[in-house]
């Protein structure tokens, strides 16, 4: 192997911890994660809170759209999503997460607008990432409409184009016009090809995602820079074995 690829955990280890919360992030920084990704979406009254879905049924004991939802409603639920050693934990907000992690690890903020607080939810994150100083290690992944948000807000913030990452044909070309400097195709769609198109780019490509080893050598052998995964023990041990 030519060089190191670094690991990403999805929404923290999120295959063995409750996803986006404080447990998960602290299990990544343990193992070594070189790179977290997590979620971001406004409340009700306008919070910034680390969630995928957009409702909290799934991860958490509540019901009902996040955007629908107080910040106090959100912040009494449980959100250990079936992890039960972790019941009471809550759904933290980005400015607990960004306070949390160490500065060197690179973060992956994925964010989520609701029916109408996009520019709002944008502008917010953009804030915290300048006000701590993150522009060298945190990008802000998106849509198209995220995009182009990020630039009108503040273009200095790192930018990963996502919504296309499943056209190999065109969505390097297409995250590179909107200056980007990270991708993250399907694992899917990545390969050789891939990876040599987005690196003559300038690129940076960390595919989503890889939970079996095979997979994660495949994309390795293909010549990416890191793997989303929620299951970064795996990846770590893997990397052992390869030297």
């Amino acid at each position: 192997m030519s060089k190191q690829v670094f690991i990403c955990a999805h929404r923290g280890a999120s295959g063995n911890y409750p996803e986006n919360t404080i447990p998960a992030f602290e299990q990544a920084v343990v193992l070594g994660c070189e790179m977290i990704e997590f979620d971001v979406r406004l409340t009700a009254d306008g919070r910034m809170v680390l969630l995928h879905d957009s409702s909290v049924d799934r991860t958490t004991d509540g019901a009902g759209n996040i955007w629908e939802l107080s910040f106090a409603e959100v912040r009494d639920l449980d959100a250990c999503a079936g992890f039960h050693d972790h019941s009471g934990v809550c759904i933290p907000t980005l400015e607990e997460a960004l306070d949390f992690f160490p500065r060197e690890i690179e973060l992956n903020v994925h964010v989520y607008p609701g029916p109408v607080d996009g520019q709002s939810l944008v502008a917010s994150v953009c804030r915290a990432i300048d006000s701590r100083g993150l522009y060298g290690n945190a990008f802000i992944a998106g849509s198209e409409e995220v995009m182009n948000l990020v630039i009108r807000e503040d273009s200095k913030v790192r930018r990963c184009l996502l919504g296309c990452q499943n056209q190999p044909e065109t969505y390097a070309r297409r995250a590179k016009e909107f200056g980007c400097t990270n991708s993250q195709p399907l694992n899917s769609i990545t390969t050789k090809d891939f990876c040599n198109q987005a690196h003559a780019l300038g690129l940076t490509v960390h595919p989503f995602y890889a939970d079996d080893e095979a997979e994660m050598l495949r994309l390795i052998q293909c010549g990416v820079d890191g793997i989303l995964t929620n299951y970064p023990e795996r990846m770590g041990r893997l990397l052992e074995q390869l030297g």
